[in-house]
């Protein structure tokens, strides 16, 4: 058994003891027992009972059996921790908008399968929801069974979407069936074919008094500074029906779980590692600012260059996330890093995730810094066999001092001479495997000072969640000379002449303009505008006479590179794209970006997309084809701070896009609730600082349980 907490150490304080044992406060244990102020000193760590937990959950029948493992709640401790859902927080279908997520409980009104031509595709399941205040339509793909589950009548708890044309997009929770007469309001259990939430709410009912055998991971001296119950006592009250009580326990748990996660994957890394000091007076990087860059510097980014150089100087490695708005100017900072490297004689390698925007990054390095002053070559999966043999003889050799590329960079043949700075261009579109083993191509016993970008401002709760494991700093003002650019919504026929007429007017004066489109060709379940049918129906019809070209992301590299290099070069006035210009695109002489179909686009995308226009002398419009109510459409109109917008898009979003694993849609939390949980999650970020601060290793009696799941949680991430 563990020590008690604070033994000999630590006394809590008259007033926190006061706070914890006052009537209503938070229950401790699974007696249900109120704490007292000898609990709150000699409340041990909870240790497992896993042969009881352990124990398979006899369903209510050998089809029942297989949905419960499908669910994961086979065992007593899976099927406890199978959290109920409430329909509590339904809204009405007559109250959202377009661009909303929301949890609606609805009745199918109509529903039926039809065919869909793609081949190896099984037919389409069709819904009509209504709750009485409006319909919605709903499509389930390769589930041509629903049609028997779903009958009409049959009440559903659904999140998803709300779309264009009355449509609901359902998001990664399955819909989950209501029982004839339930309440709306009833806690509802996420089941499957074979059993369903009431017989899961039996089962759960039949074992909570197992509910005692659960791991308690957090000490009670943090629980007693917390507020907060005992874990047996969080679970009883979620499945008893006082479920906001038990959820934020449980949600407080997750979070400080995870932040303790981000914090050990950042730190880990480094142990043993060390990295090579660039310290020595900045002679050739002073020279670049001062004599070669064409422009000076931003506040914002002579304080960047600061941080970094702060970091490069030390042989502790650097991780840093470089957050800036469309067009702050994170390539200045990010060069500064590798010509530091290069001035001490080392490499530096910069890695995107296309080969456009790799491309699109030499182009610009090759304009900000003479050769002469730092040799660099791209290095892409369609680099000429002759030209990539000579780029790899001269990395192994070090006469080159820069490398940008794609994954490429990370094959094996790939060696570098003495690689010292790493830059990661939207490091989230690659894996911890990816960045290891670029950064593992550092001389033997160092790795690399890391600097990751991202041209999305993230709010201060995702960044948390997604970016816990390194520091960040901030790029929020603009390069001097950038002009304004303007946003409007079109949703008539009449707008759509007068953007045209906009576009025509810009090519006139000798500009260009993109328009971009949603899909690459059209589709039969997606009603949008694909770009190769627009680009033949604007070169027909409204921009007839001009020089249009298409663009996007299944063409080949090469054509890419061509389409886009003819656009650059003006020999094309109008580019016609996906959103592979999304990123990285500089063409200073571009004014005019139409969005076709734009509320399929999330928030951060449109400003994104806005940002490739106005980057030069003569500013910029952005036309937004959609709905003038769509809350998104709107916030790109009223605003044109990316992290404010951020922010708005958070609130849009919820929690199904904030906190889903991107690769498999699935949720990472079952109990927080985000953006809801902002101040939660701000609590468990300073709790973890101080039980960092107090154990970094987490071994100590107080945390030894805490510390084997983050320890677990994080071996699972990095095996990713």
């Amino acid at each position: 058994m563990a020590r008690a907490p604070g033994g000999g150490s630590w006394q809590p304080s008259e007033r926190l003891l006061t706070e914890a044992t006052r009537p209503g406060a938070p229950r401790a244990f699974a007696t249900g027992a109120p704490l007292d102020r000898g609990q709150l000193l000699r409340a041990p760590l909870r240790w497992p009972s896993p042969e009881r937990l352990e124990t398979l959950v006899k369903g209510p029948g050998p089809k029942a059996q297989n949905a419960l493992a499908m669910l994961g709640a086979d065992t007593i401790g899976g099927l406890l921790q199978h959290l109920p859902r409430t329909a509590s927080v339904a809204k009405a279908i007559e109250e959202l908008a377009i661009g909303e997520s929301a949890t609606i409980v609805v009745s199918v009104e109509t529903i039926r399968s039809r065919p869909v031509r793609r081949r190896g595709m099984r037919p389409m399941v069709e819904a009509s929801l209504t709750d009485g205040t409006g319909r919605l339509t709903a499509a389930f793909f390769n589930q041509p069974w629903l049609v028997d589950r779903y009958r009409p009548g049959t009440r559903l708890l659904v999140q998803g979407l709300v779309q264009p044309g009355g449509k609901l997009r359902l998001s990664g929770h399955a819909p989950t069936q209501l029982q004839p007469g339930s309440a709306e309001g009833a806690a509802t259990y996420p089941a499957t074919d074979g059993i369903n939430s009431t017989q899961i709410a039996a089962l759960v009912a039949e074992h909570l008094r197992c509910a005692r055998d659960l791991t308690e991971t957090l000490p009670g001296r943090l629980r007693a500074e917390q507020a907060l119950s005992g874990v047996a006592d969080a679970y009883v009250a979620m499945h008893s029906g006082a479920m906001e009580g038990g959820r934020q326990r449980l949600a407080f748990e997750e979070l400080l779980i995870e932040q303790l996660v981000q914090r050990r994957l950042r730190d880990m890394p480094r142990e043993g590692l060390t990295a090579t000091a660039l310290a020595e007076p900045p002679t050739l990087t002073k020279r670049w600012r001062e004599e070669l860059l064409p422009f000076t510097p931003t506040e914002d980014q002579f304080r960047a260059i600061d941080e970094l150089d702060g970091e490069l100087a030390r042989t502790l490695p650097m991780q840093r996330l470089l957050l800036g708005d469309v067009g702050a100017g994170k390539t200045v900072v990010a060069v500064h890093a590798m010509l530091r490297a290069a001035e001490h004689g080392r490499q530096a390698a910069l890695m995107a995730p296309t080969e456009t925007l790799a491309r699109q990054h030499f182009r610009t390095l090759q304009q900000l810094v003479p050769g002469e002053l730092l040799p660099m070559a791209l290095l892409t999966g369609s680099t000429k066999a002759a030209d990539r043999k000579r780029i790899l003889y001269a990395l192994r050799g070090g006469q080159l001092g820069l490398v940008i590329g794609t994954h490429a960079l990370i094959e094996d043949p790939v060696q570098f001479h003495s690689l010292s700075v790493v830059v990661i261009d939207e490091q989230h579109r690659f894996g911890v495997r990816q960045r290891a083993r670029l950064e593992a191509k550092a001389p033997e016993g160092r790795t690399p000072h890391v600097l990751h970008l991202t041209a999305t401002p993230i709010p201060r709760t995702q960044r948390l969640l997604e970016f816990g494991a390194i520091d960040v700093t901030e790029l929020r003002g603009l390069p001097r000379g950038r002009q304004p650019i303007t946003t409007e919504i079109a949703e008539t026929a009449e707008d759509r002449e007068r953007a045209y007429d906009v576009l025509r007017t810009q090519v006139a004066q000798g500009r260009q303009a993109f328009v971009v489109c949603p899909l690459v060709e059209d589709s039969e379940e997606l009603e949008a505008r694909s770009a190769t049918a627009e680009f033949e129906r604007l070169r027909q019809g409204p921009l007839s006479g001009l020089r249009l070209e298409l663009m996007h992301g299944q063409m080949h590299p090469a054509d890419k590179e061509a389409a886009m290099a003819r656009f650059v070069a003006g020999e094309a006035q109008v580019l016609i794209a996906t959103t592979v210009i999304e990123v990285g695109i500089d063409v200073p002489n571009a004014t005019v970006m139409l969005i076709e179909d734009a509320e399929r686009f999330g928030i951060s995308q449109l400003h994104q997309l806005r940002g490739r226009v106005g980057r030069g002398a003569h500013g910029g419009a952005c036309v937004l084809f959609g709905r003038e109510r769509s809350p998104r459409l709107k916030a790109l109109a009223e605003h044109r701070d990316g992290f404010r917008l951020a922010e708005i898009d958070l609130l849009l979003r919820g929690e199904g896009e904030l906190t889903g694993l991107r690769q498999s849609g699935m949720a990472r939390y079952r109990a927080a609730r985000l953006p809801d949980d902002e101040v939660l999650l701000e609590r468990a970020h300073r709790a973890a600082d101080a039980i960092l601060e107090e154990d970094p290793s987490l071994t100590s009696p107080d945390y030894v349980l805490l510390g084997a799941e983050v320890e677990s949680i994080r071996r699972s991430r990095v095996a990713a």
